[in-house]
């Protein structure tokens, strides 16, 4: 029901689905669940990806394979199983953020190198109208006006990736993950829908992205960690306008 102009209207609402998704390891000793994602279903590859990467988890030869049974339980078989059972922590990744609190910078700077940047300087006018092409890719937005997006972009303007998700974290790990095979993202552009927090930063500078565009705010870990990685972080880039928080020289006008 809607409530409006003090009336009610009979309406049916889309709404954004959000469903768990469970990521097993298989090991000598059984299963071991590595992680839970509240997510939107879809590219759900592209998620667990996504998600190895920024945890420093992605093995050099696996599988990853579907639950025949069940859609939300994927299976992960590594040789590497040792490794990642040592490292790993059973973590619940809310839609409303990554698994907060669980890293910093100095964490960070132990694992990633800075990411690259070799191309010349990308033009502000250019930034600026970047949330306007990812929105335009957005129609799981338009439809339910409860999804975050993401999307990668190459330094000479090319839209490559754009994907929507209830949590704004998983939707960069769904492009990071569609872009796995390209790894360093050298010269590459990531774009949210969101506010860029640490988590956004942090998983940007995994896949060796050099610049980020939010369009909501910036939090201070988030310019904490751009600043120490060299990554030029924009902020509030809407109407005409952003700020640019870190390697200002990275952006021309």
């Amino acid at each position: 029901m809607l409530y409006r102009a003090e009336s009610w209207l009979d309406r049916h609402d889309a709404v954004a689905v959000e469903e768990p998704l469970e990521l097993r390891l298989h090991t000598p000793d059984g299963l071991l669940p590595l992680g839970v994602l509240m997510r939107t279903p879809g590219h759900d590859q592209e998620l667990l990806l996504g998600w190895l990467i920024s945890e420093g988890l992605l093995p050099t030869r696996f599988t990853l394979e579907a639950d025949p049974e069940n859609s939300n339980v994927w299976h992960l078989h590594t040789p590497e199983h040792a490794r990642l059972a040592a490292g790993a922590r059973l973590t619940v990744s809310s839609s409303a953020c990554g698994v907060c609190g669980s890293g910093n910078v100095e964490q960070l700077l132990g694992r990633a190198p800075p990411p690259l940047w070799t191309a010349e300087p990308v033009r502000a006018a250019w930034l600026l109208g970047l949330p306007r092409t990812l929105l335009a890719a957005q129609p799981g937005f338009t439809a339910t006006g409860g999804l975050h997006g993401a999307a990668l972009f190459t330094a000479a303007g090319e839209l490559l990736c754009a994907r929507e998700d209830v949590g704004r974290h998983n939707a960069v790990d769904k492009v990071v993950g569609w872009a796995a095979h390209r790894l360093p993202l050298v010269n590459y552009v990531l774009v949210v829908s969101s506010r860029a927090g640490f988590e956004i930063v942090q998983k940007a500078v995994t896949a060796g992205i050099g610049v980020v565009v939010a369009v909501g705010a910036a939090t201070s870990l988030a310019v904490d960690t751009a600043t120490a990685f060299g990554v030029s972080l924009c902020g509030f880039t809407r109407e005409g306008r952003m700020t640019v928080y870190s390697q200002v020289d990275r952006i021309s006008s």
